[in-house]
């Protein structure tokens, strides 16, 4: 039952001139940023925003700051089944890859793949399953076997074998922390990672990822202003090299300033214990234009979609698949 469920990846380059494809999640940050009259502004301003984040990461030979472009690719996974109706596909999760060219010898180099995370089924998972399970004051009372279908389905899909033969390394997701929880400094610092910071009480997203395999640590690198969650599978410091992780940084911290510039593009850095809140107002707005509201509204629906589509029409194949996947090793 575990060769049930294949896969299969397709690519798309993220530039100026990237416009999003049917089946891309529409609530995904470089699909968002691609739609409407500012569409090209919005993104040549992202952009560029990487790629001098970059630089000033990777300072080192670097004296004019211009050394290094990313170059980044919207990967998309589908799953393919069969079912009672036939050969099925559904579009699983997109995440982004990046390339650092360094313009000095011409040579190019891989990045990370992962850094944004996106997936039809954890809208599912948060859109429509978790507020159906609220309590008589409204609050979601979290069902014991929240995310293990998704978790157990991203874990196949970096065990499979379009994955390995696409990709060497396994992916870091890096996204915002979250405003439920408290952060603390440890004195632990890295060259490009920055400031460790720990949490005191794992959130519902880190649950969430650990139910995809994935361990948490948080990092506030050097010229940042708040730390970032990075989600990984292995050696976070040890599995990559210092321009990956830095390529990492500068894409994600770029989303986060244009998505969640409360946190992101405040004009102060987080203290030693920090509180992360979008009720702050002491912070600078990108150029980069961006509706927050209309992104959580999609979210639903992009949810109701996946109910109607995937999750209902297959219930007993995904659970039967579930229930038989081994989950591997940490």
């Amino acid at each position: 039952m575990a060769d049930a469920l294949n896969f299969s990846i397709t690519s798309t380059d993220f530039t100026e001139d990237y416009t999003p494809s049917e089946n891309s999640r529409i609530t995904t940050n470089f699909a968002n940023l691609a739609r409407g009259a500012n569409r090209q502004e919005n993104l040549r301003n992202a952009l560029t925003m990487i790629n001098r984040r970059f630089n000033s990461l990777a300072h080192w030979d670097n004296p004019d700051g211009e050394r290094y472009a990313l170059e980044l690719e919207i990967v998309s996974a589908n799953v393919h089944f069969d079912s009672a109706q036939g050969a099925q596909d559904f579009p699983l999760l997109e995440v982004l890859n990046t390339s650092i060219l360094d313009r000095y010898t011409g040579a190019r180099t891989h990045g990370v793949v992962g850094n944004n995370f996106s997936s039809y089924v954890r809208d599912y998972d948060f859109s429509v399953l978790l507020p159906a399970t609220a309590d008589a004051s409204g609050k979601p009372v979290v069902p014991e076997d929240f995310g293990e279908l998704h978790g157990r389905l991203f874990q196949h899909f970096l065990d499979s074998q379009a994955y390995r033969q696409r990709f060497e390394q396994l992916p870091v997701i890096c996204i915002s922390v979250s405003t439920s929880k408290t952060y603390r400094r440890t004195g632990n610092s890295h060259p490009v990672l920055g400031l460790e910071y720990q949490q005191d009480d794992y959130s519902l997203t880190d649950e969430y990822f650990a139910k995809m395999g994935l361990r948490v640590r948080y990092f506030m690198p050097a010229g940042s202003v708040a730390p970032l969650a990075f989600y990984f599978r292995g050696d976070l410091l040890n599995d990559y090299t210092n321009l990956q992780l830095a390529s990492t940084i500068a894409t994600m911290e770029t989303f986060q300033k244009i998505y969640r510039p409360e946190i992101y593009n405040a004009n102060s850095p987080a203290p030693a214990v920090y509180r992360p809140s979008l009720e702050v107002q002491d912070f600078s707005r990108t150029l980069v234009s961006y509706d927050r509201e209309e992104r959580t509204r999609l979210g639903a629906s992009q949810g109701r979609y996946t109910e109607e589509h995937f999750i209902t029409p297959n219930r007993a194949l995904l659970e039967e698949w579930a229930a038989g996947y081994a989950v591997p090793a940490a």
